[in-house]
């Protein structure tokens, strides 16, 4: 089968049908399925609507042209869907996860979170994922029957679980999560409902997870050339990029700098893409998978890069790093939005009267810690600019982020 052709459904993907279910029991749709109504929930939530006044890398106010993290997530769908399509997994799950994957993020990007997490460090911390599970099972609040967006068990587990297991078989944490323990948001909510965190998620899971790889390798590519930061001949040092800029060469001797960079972008996803394609098929083939709880007993994931691949994806990771994330413009910028959303929080939490009066009034009822996230899930769910416009009613002093 080539690749972009759809592919017949495989038995290890989710199916709709054998769905575990919702937490809270519901009428079934009569015309869509678990996992569409699923997607559709969280394309009509709040915080869904407020991803695109959220930064991806550069503030809103650098330019119109930029990814947000709304623009950034809807990449990740496109990219995801298709690989879903090519391998017979089941769309709609795989779009809810990617379009769902960043609804936890903070105002100002990874900034915003690790001033939160600092803010929160006696208190549980703070973590985009949790956050993002928090979210869908609690801060939304549409339904007059539940909290949440109440969406079906392999949703909340492709949420917690696309970047792999939290603990190991033993239950003790694993991965990233070995020295901190456990998210707290998400360690409270499986007491509850049960994710299953020892294992893998489906496979429809794990291609939104490198899907998201794919898209901001792209696109911070593409607006760090907006940027200035770097050139297209800059990234030659990368052998992959070098490769697709040769090729690109010969087809267009001509071109000029701004086509030669979106061709480059172009290029790149369809190379990683078709990489993920064949590696995904070859592992599934030698694992046998007849069930998607199959796909999640495997001592290994199935969607990745190839290991040469995976070589070259990490070099521009690594030039990414160095003249991107750590460019003196963007490090000046986030340094400044770090600040912002840490005076932010240590205002309400000295002042509760300068929240909205809602979230003032449930204060009361917690203790210190309960507090304390209370006041993160507030600035959490901020967008750049109401974080901004917060900072200059509550200080008098509007912040430049320049």
């Amino acid at each position: 089968m080539s690749v972009g052709m759809a592919a017949a459904p495989v038995p290890y993907g989710c199916d709709p049908l054998r769905s575990r279910g919702r937490r809270f029991s519901e009428p079934p749709s009569r015309h869509r399925s678990p996992f569409r109504r699923d997607c559709d929930r969280v394309i009509h939530s709040t915080a869904f609507r407020r991803l695109k006044h959220k930064t991806q890398v550069f503030i809103f106010h650098e330019g119109d042209h930029y990814r947000t993290r709304l623009t950034h997530t809807l990449e990740v769908a496109q990219i995801a869907r298709a690989l879903a399509r090519q391998l017979g997994l089941d769309e709609d799950l795989t779009e809810t996860l990617a379009l769902a994957h960043d609804l936890g993020h903070t105002p100002f990007g990874h900034a915003g979170e690790r001033a939160l997490d600092a803010c929160l460090k006696d208190h549980g911390g703070f973590d985009h994922n949790a956050q993002s599970l928090r979210v869908v099972t609690e801060l939304e609040r549409r339904y007059p029957d539940f909290d949440g967006l109440n969406l079906t068990w392999e949703a909340l587990e492709g949420i917690v679980k696309h970047n792999g297991p939290l603990i190991d078989r033993a239950g003790q944490p694993a991965a990233r999560y070995r020295e901190e323990g456990i998210p707290l948001g998400i360690a409270n909510y499986v007491r509850e409902h049960d994710l299953d965190l020892a294992t893998y998620a489906s496979l429809e899971a794990q291609v939104a997870a490198i899907a998201d790889d794919i898209a901001y390798n792209a696109h911070d590519i593409d607006d760090g050339l907006r940027a200035g930061l770097f050139t297209v001949d800059d990234l030659g040092i990368v052998p992959l990029i070098s490769d697709i800029n040769a090729r690109v060469a010969a087809r267009y001797p001509s071109l000029d700098e701004a086509r030669r960079g979106s061709e480059l972008v172009r290029e790149l996803i369809s190379h990683l893409i078709e990489a993920v394609y064949a590696e995904t098929g070859r592992r599934a083939a030698r694992a046998q998978p007849q069930s998607a709880d199959d796909v999640r007993h495997l001592d290994h994931p199935l969607a990745v890069f190839p290991a040469d691949v995976a070589s070259e994806e990490k070099a521009i990771k690594s030039f990414l790093w160095e003249h991107m994330y750590r460019h003196e413009r963007v490090m000046r910028v986030m340094k400044e939005a770090e600040a912002l959303v840490a005076d932010l929080f240590h205002r309400y939490h000295d002042h509760p009267s300068d929240l909205p009066a809602e979230w003032a009034s449930d204060l009361g009822r917690d203790n210190e810690t309960g507090r304390a996230r209370r006041i993160g899930d507030f600035i959490a769910g901020m967008t750049d600019n109401y974080a901004m416009s917060e900072y200059a009613r509550l200080f008098d002093s509007p912040p430049e982020l320049r």
